[in-house]
């Protein structure tokens, strides 16, 4: 049986120009109407894709025809029906975010990779630390910290020298972004089902802002985030290169 396939792209002509390749040679659809999502571009745009088709429940298949693209595939155009049939499924859910700012007004967002709160002056961030309601830092003194999902865990988190984690592991990744006070402290593994809270402290002398995979929040006073078991993001990867795989293999390089 033919899949109906969607094909979105990011706005590189690199990119639209394979989806143009990809759609003469197989057709189109609209993703309400697919049994897969091709999404064609980089990291970026994958993310794009899983957040704007969430609802649908629909399989997700990235071609990258950007840069890293560590959740995308190698690009080709002439096997893919074959490699949609082979392709492995990775769940992976998303973290939510709620922001409670200065005025008091509240956001709420998803994140894919990571949650971060980031100071937004020239002054170090002051963040206390709240998982489960129970106060784990009383001052932490540093440019940020954030949360990362494993499927995260290469990105900012990596950057950062948080730990690479294994997509099957039931933990998320709580990294220090330049920490000052405590010095040498580096972050902490906190279980998948934990609330975590920051507060900041001083926010008119030190203004901070939360950011839910690159989505701003700025000013804000409090930033609360949890795993989101009730959105599970469908990704398929080429047999041999899933997620697993490719967190295993980045750390030897």
């Amino acid at each position: 049986m033919t899949q109906k396939i969607a094909f979105l792209a990011s706005e590189t002509p690199v990119a639209q120009t394979a989806r143009a390749a990809l759609i003469g040679r197989y057709g189109n659809c609209t993703p309400e109407q697919a049994d897969v999502i091709v999404a064609l571009g980089g990291d970026g745009f994958m993310l794009q894709t899983l957040h704007g088709t969430q609802a649908l429940d629909t399989p997700v298949y990235g071609m990258n025809r950007g840069t890293v693209g560590f959740l995308m595939n190698e690009f080709s155009e002439s096997d893919l029906p074959d490699r949609l049939i082979a392709a492995e499924e990775e769940v992976i859910n998303p973290l939510s975010m709620r922001a409670t700012c200065v005025d008091g007004t509240e956001h709420e967002a998803l994140a894919i990779n990571e949650v971060s709160v980031l100071r937004a002056g020239p002054q170090a961030a002051k963040l206390r630390i709240t998982i489960d309601g129970r106060l784990r830092m009383e001052e932490l003194v540093c440019d940020g910290a954030l949360i990362s999902t494993p499927a995260g865990s290469t990105a900012y988190n990596y950057s950062a020298h948080g730990p690479i984690l294994p997509i099957g592991s039931d933990v998320l990744a709580l990294t220090a972004i330049a920490p000052f006070r405590p010095r040498r402290w580096r972050g902490a593994l906190v279980p998948k089902s934990a609330n975590v809270v920051f507060e900041i402290r001083n926010p008119a002398k030190r203004p901070v802002m939360a950011e839910a995979d690159s989505r701003s929040v700025r000013d804000v006073v409090r930033v609360e985030i949890r795993s989101e078991m009730s959105v599970a993001h469908r990704i398929l990867f080429d047999p041999g290169h899933g997620l697993e795989e490719r967190l295993i293999r980045e750390q030897f390089v």
